[in-house]
């Protein structure tokens, strides 16, 4: 039986915050550096997205429905392509046309919310949801979360909302002597098929590939798959997991990488006994083989393959914790743009720029960053989420005296609310929300009634 190789690329781009200072908190909520984002997406398209697009649908034309790939685009992603670099979005949906291409489902803005919020969960899935079956056509079934985040509680989360499939790290930590070539289930609910990177030969490409310090450097097409057939004959599945930055940017185009990507499907099929599959494509045709146990959360990122990039200091944390803070007052106000400005701060890119691990082991940082310091990140984030905090709250007032209005409401909500006080917290608004629809309810009811009234006498 052929072994199945699964080509899956990342892409997302996060809305850059602009300098923005102590004395701004209450009055600008102009929070986003506009030159630096559109600056940012267009060369990223130019040195990437294009090219390598181009490069995908040379390789369609030419094997057909031989050759799969899938992606997954942040909500954030698609909504700065349709801004200024409309090409990528048509390039991809191009692509799309080829049903060579599966797209995945993931958190909207790349969010970390999830982690405490499973209403955030919920409402980021849905939503990136039905932006790809818009752009794209076909609602997605297979998950992926920022950073490749899981474990067995959120695979159950995942699967309980209908889910097939979840791609994930294979972690060294979490397999052990298991290979990550296999397909898998979650541990507490077996219908969630679990898709693990193989992290050694998605690493050669996405990282190695240009590093001439690297012992195998140059990496070739023939190289690369006598690799491949050097894998166990009994492993089924090849899962190469990598960002799409990998093409262009991180590795430029001098060093061969768009060739060297062009080709070898090429060097594959004359040199193997493989076929490209999807993920959804891959649990169709393979068996789970166990479940895989994973009690604490893990991710792709450094060496730990945890959290730790996004939420492994205090600097990280205290961020985190004042903007989950704001989750259930969002709910409550339901005001586009106050819950669009706190969807982007959940962006886990925030976190990664308050990352201190590179100033104690020196390593490069792998992505960009547009701080002078994870201090700088820090200040400029709280300083931003002060002024949304703001605003957030003079909409909770505007919103509870509008309740306050209707006396039946009100009777309700003095029960458990002081009438001085200003600041609600988690319970209080939730029961706010609670009696509101109630309230809905009855007054949805009550007017039924009477059309079927005024019904009955006509």
């Amino acid at each position: 039986m052929k072994k199945s190789i699964c080509f899956y690329f990342q892409l997302h781009i996060p809305y850059t915050l602009r300098r923005y200072r102590f004395f701004d908190i209450g009055h600008s909520d102009q929070y986003y550096d506009e030159f630096n984002n559109r600056t940012y997406v267009q060369k990223i398209a130019e040195q990437c997205y294009l090219p390598m697009n181009k490069v995908l649908m040379d390789i369609i034309k030419e094997y057909g429905k031989q050759f799969k790939v899938a992606f997954s685009i942040t909500g954030e992603a698609i909504e700065l392509l349709e801004l200024y670099a409309p090409k990528v979005l048509e390039s991809f949906k191009e692509l799309a046309e080829t049903q060579s291409v599966e797209f995945l489902c993931e958190t909207y803005s790349h969010s970390l919310a999830f982690l405490k919020d499973e209403k955030e969960l919920n409402h980021q899935l849905s939503k990136h949801q039905n932006l790809i079956k818009r752009h794209f056509g076909k609602k997605p079934t297979t998950v992926r979360l920022t950073g490749l985040i899981y474990s067995d509680q959120i695979g159950e989360k995942i699967a309980g909302l209908g889910f097939k499939t979840m791609i994930t790290e294979g972690a060294k930590h979490v397999l052990g002597w298991k290979s990550p070539n296999y397909v898998y289930t979650n541990a507490n609910n077996p219908n969630l098929k679990i898709l693990l990177r193989n992290y050694q030969l998605s690493h050669d490409i996405a990282y190695n590939f240009s590093d001439q310090n690297w012992n195998e450097w140059p990496l070739t097409g023939e190289k690369f798959v006598s690799w491949l057939n050097a894998l166990n004959e009994y492993e089924e599945i090849i899962n190469l997991f990598m960002d799409y930055i990998t093409f262009g940017d991180r590795h430029h185009k001098s060093s061969g990488i768009f060739e060297f990507m062009r080709y070898l499907p090429k060097h594959i099929f004359e040199q193997g006994n493989f076929e490209f599959l999807t993920p959804s494509e891959i649990i169709k045709k393979h068996k789970a083989i166990a479940p895989v146990y994973v009690p604490y959360p893990m991710s792709w990122s450094e060496e730990e393959r945890d959290l730790s990039i996004w939420l492994g200091n205090d600097l990280q944390n205290d961020a985190f914790t004042s903007l989950c803070g704001l989750a259930d007052k969002i709910r409550f106000i339901d005001n586009k743009k106050l819950t669009r400005d706190w969807e982007r701060l959940q962006d886990s890119d925030h976190y990664y720029y308050m990352c201190t691990k590179w100033l104690v082991d020196g390593t490069p940082r792998r992505f960009r960053n547009v701080y002078s310091s994870p201090y700088d990140a820090y200040i400029n984030y709280m300083n931003v989420l002060s002024d949304l905090s703001l605003r957030v709250n003079e909409e909770v007032e505007k919103k509870l005296s509008s309740l306050m209005k209707n006396k039946d409401i009100a009777k309700k909500i003095s029960k458990f609310i002081p009438q001085k006080e200003n600041d609600l917290n988690s319970l209080q608004i939730n029961e706010i929300m609670e009696i509101e629809k109630r309230s809905v309810q009855k007054s949805v009811q009550t007017k039924n009634k009477k059309n079927v009234q005024n019904k009955n006498i006509q």
